[in-house]
């Protein structure tokens, strides 16, 4: 009975979030609309022409209901809300591409199709291209939670437009001098990447066109992503902030 009451109560949480789940952002791109879709934390779908990329995956299928299967899934590093192999392997087809770090590939059992990337490191899959940047914790260290070289951020080429995922990470110089940016998701959670002041200073160094924040439950709940807004409007108007919500069903 306790278990049957259990298993109720995620289904009703799972349905609860599917049915608060932001509706698509699109982008007009140089070959056709690109539609985003925030997930929960940091996975969110994009689309476009019928080819179908998520990003880290992971909290169970259920948020994935309704949601086209994947081409191509990019996974950040390990940690279990970016890697979840019970939700990766509902999600994953036959025949899904899969874009991870080298930690990553080595606790995956089926490594058919599997496109192991490291830091500054480019694949181009299905016409879209996928480059590995840095993601860490800040000072350097080994033993950090973020250590360089762990896992990746990425940025998607797609149809003349660039999508920056941070992954987990803190105002990087990496991230700091990338150019050309036009939609960015952005971490922002103490103690595990920065807080909303250090994330909104990295934006406004690379100017992404649109930033979301995404990545923002830390250990203390959900940080002020309203404030982290403030800081980049007062500072440059010419971003456009997208707040979403990443925790439906909360």
């Amino acid at each position: 009975m306790k278990i049957k009451i259990l298993t109720l109560c995620l289904a009703f949480t799972l349905c609860k979030a599917y049915a608060q789940r932001p509706a698509p952002d699109t982008l007009q791109t140089g070959k056709g609309i690109l539609s985003i879709q925030p997930i929960q934390h940091a996975s969110v779908v994009f689309s476009i022409n019928n080819k179908v990329i998520y990003a880290d995956p992971a909290g169970g299928p259920g948020y994935y209901k309704g949601v086209a299967a994947p081409d191509i899934i990019l996974i950040t590093h390990i940690h279990g809300d970016h890697f979840d192999t019970s939700t990766l392997n509902a999600v994953r087809t036959a025949n899904t591409i899969l874009v991870v770090p080298s930690v990553v590939a080595d606790k995956i059992a089926d490594k058919s199709k599997l496109v192991i990337l490291k830091n500054g490191e480019t694949t181009i899959q299905l016409g879209i291209s996928i480059k590995a940047i840095p993601m860490y914790n800040l000072p350097e260290s080994p033993t950090s939670m973020h250590p360089k070289g762990m896992g990746n951020g990425y940025i998607l080429g797609i149809g003349g437009k660039n999508i920056y995922l941070s992954g987990d990470t803190q105002g990087i110089p990496e991230m700091r001098s990338l150019r050309n940016i036009d939609v960015a998701f952005v971490c922002m959670n103490l103690p595990y990447t920065m807080d909303i002041n250090e994330a909104a200073d990295a934006v406004l160094a690379f100017k992404p066109a649109i930033v979301y924040p995404y990545h923002y439950r830390g250990k203390n709940g959900l940080s002020d992503v309203n404030a982290f807004k403030h800081l980049v409007d007062s500072a440059n108007k010419g971003i456009e902030v997208r707040l979403r919500n990443w925790y439906p069903g909360l």
